[in-house]
């Protein structure tokens, strides 16, 4: 099956969270597809076949399936696009069911994904004090206007808010520890955090659970965090979200969350295309 590869939240052209993308005709088999996302190994590869309506829509990781996956519905959409024409298309996941659009910007192909509905929820105390001591923080560390949570926009995350820059930069954890604490509490990822303003997050984000050391640009997680901050009464307005920065891949998500207790947050982005 032909896979394409194409940098979703990429920023001026550069950086961007590289996913592969399998458009065909019929889904292939759950262990054919984590194969080829396996030999991909990019952090998803998103698999989308057509249904009446839409397309149904898997996203797998290297190693383990994951329910939704923004990146990837970012970099779908922009192949929808080129293959069929700007518009909205509605995507058929596990779980729930969403839209994508594909517009384009700058003479390159962008998207933007309404996400699943979100919630938050607080954090087990031996959660919060395992995260900590992963990253060789303490209390201390965290921003006081904010606080760690569970949060989910389609997949589950755990935010850790941070009150210095300096924090955020300097992050590193031992891989197999924070594979197993999140494999542990089913976390996709863990999503660091510094606010720089109102209107800008800069963000990383640990995906070992699922056999990557950090992603540089994470959709879902970027969702989850605008549900979060809209429903803890923090932010309602748009703002973006820089991640990557410190990997060398700048990425730039923007983010727009939509009014109402639980409701979607709408997930922008642009894309490029990476060349085999």
């Amino acid at each position: 099956m032909k896979v394409e590869r194409r940098a979703a939240f990429s920023s001026d052209g550069k950086g961007g969270n590289p996913a592969g993308v399998v458009l065909t005709n019929e889904l292939p088999t759950a262990d054919q597809m984590q194969e080829v996302a396996a030999e991909v190994g990019y952090s998803e590869t998103v698999f989308a076949a057509p249904q009446k309506g839409g397309f149904r829509v898997r996203y797998f990781a290297p190693e383990a399936e994951v329910p939704f996956c923004g990146h990837a519905t970012i970099a779908l959409g922009a192949e929808l696009g080129k293959t069929n024409g700007a518009g909205k298309y509605a995507l058929t996941l596990n779980d729930t069911e969403i839209t994508v659009e594909a517009f384009e910007e700058d003479g390159a192909w962008s998207a933007r994904l309404v996400s699943p509905n979100t919630s938050y929820r607080d954090v087990e105390p031996d959660l919060r004090a395992d995260a900590l001591a992963l990253f060789g923080w303490t209390e201390a560390d965290i921003d006081p206007s904010l606080d760690m949570a569970r949060i989910n926009g389609g997949a589950e995350h755990l935010l850790i808010p941070l009150a210095t820059h300096e924090a955020l930069k300097g992050m590193k954890y031992d891989f197999d520890k924070g594979a197993a604490l999140m494999q542990a509490h089913s976390l996709v990822t863990i999503n660091l955090v510094w606010r720089e303003n109102a209107n800008t997050i800069h963000s990383r984000n640990p995906f070992a659970g699922h056999g990557v050391y950090e992603d540089p640009a994470t959709g879902a997680a970027a969702a989850a965090l605008a549900g979060y901050m809209r429903d803890s009464a923090q932010v309602t307005e748009p703002f973006t979200v820089h991640q990557g920065v410190d990997m060398g891949v700048p990425s730039r998500l923007i983010v727009d969350p939509n009014p109402g207790k639980g409701q979607s947050v709408n997930v922008a982005g642009q894309t490029r295309v990476i060349n085999n």
